[in-house]
């Protein structure tokens, strides 16, 4: 993928946005990095669409703003100079492709069929937009059509909404979501930037999946950790489970047989995606202690510990 795709990978969704006064570019763009979601495709639908990329890309440098439903030459041109970091297109016009691609801006076309896909491929794309979505089988035929390109990733835009993101982004071929429940036009027009701002928190929130999975807690030996797990088998009837470093107590605790993290012990909270997570959760100021990052074999995290501990504990994240 290139950059700009492995950006949006990290936030996950993406904003699509249809505005019809360049000047709610600004409040707009301001509520969705507010919260969380510091992405957007600004669709070429309205007459507003370049002045308002123009103004998201010069007041929030921060932001990956792209220009949507680019049909020709005079478009993606127009975005470049707007300062589109990635140009959309809803079909796959070889043409329209090759141009976007020799003017030097990363582009996602419109893909619905394997033809579609393999013209990507031979254009040297690796990342498309699969539209419309749950109009032309959603996630279903995305794994079907995603079996025989193994290198090819997906950006499903079309009937996505907070019920459905999840089994999407739940794909690891699927890099991002488009989706526009959190910016529609109504909401844009009559300035409910608050409004805008809780769903884009909500939606982030939905993405990312946080539970509590299990708490550790630590004692000085294998005995003294059989001991404990002992006592809550024996009070609440949770089953041993004798590990290597551990003994668990049911799913939920886990007692430390020494040299474990934190003061007190640890808490393991599960997510959804924990690249996701490190990402939203660094845009807050979390920092991470990369020594504890372990990958899964596609390359994506599937642990990391916080650097910081949380009342005494040592916090992870894990891939639920």
């Amino acid at each position: 993928m290139n950059e700009v795709c492995k950006e949006l990978y990290k936030i996950g969704i993406v904003p699509v946005i249809a505005i019809d006064n360049a000047a709610d570019a600004e409040p707009l763009a301001k509520a969705l990095i507010e919260g969380g979601l510091p992405a957007a495709e600004v669709t070429f639908r309205t007459d507003a669409a370049e002045e308002a990329i123009s103004i998201i890309s010069k007041k929030f440098p921060e932001m990956i703003v792209g220009a949507g439903t680019v049909l020709n030459s005079e478009q993606a041109d127009r975005a470049k100079k707007a300062g589109a970091k990635f140009i959309v297109s809803p079909g796959f016009n070889r043409s329209n492709v090759e141009y976007i691609q020799s003017i030097g801006v990363p582009v996602v076309p419109g893909t619905a069929t394997p033809g579609e896909v393999e013209q990507a491929i031979e254009l040297g794309l690796d990342c498309v937009k699969f539209f419309p979505a749950e109009q032309n089988g959603g996630i279903a035929k995305i794994k079907a059509m995603a079996a025989p390109y193994t290198k090819m990733h997906f950006m499903p835009t079309g009937g996505i909404n907070k019920n459905n993101l999840c089994d999407y982004l739940s794909f690891d071929r699927v890099f991002c979501c488009g989706g526009s429940w959190m910016v529609k036009k109504d909401m844009i027009a009559e300035g409910r930037f608050d409004e805008i701002k809780a769903l884009a928190a909500d939606a982030v929130k939905s993405m990312l999946g946080f539970k509590l999975v299990h708490i550790g807690i630590n004692s000085k030996d294998k005995e003294e950790a059989d001991k404990v797990a002992n006592m809550f088998s024996m009070l609440f009837g949770f089953e041993k489970d004798e590990r290597e470093a551990s003994v668990f107590a049911g799913k939920e605790i886990e007692v430390m047989a020494g040299g474990a993290r934190g003061t007190k012990g640890h808490i393991a909270i599960g997510t959804n995606s924990v690249d996701r997570a490190v990402y939203h959760l660094s845009q807050k100021g979390v920092e991470f202690d990369e020594s504890s990052y372990k990958y899964e074999s596609n390359g994506n995290l599937k642990f990391a510990y916080l650097k910081d501990e949380i009342g005494g504990f040592a916090v992870h994240l894990i891939k639920k």
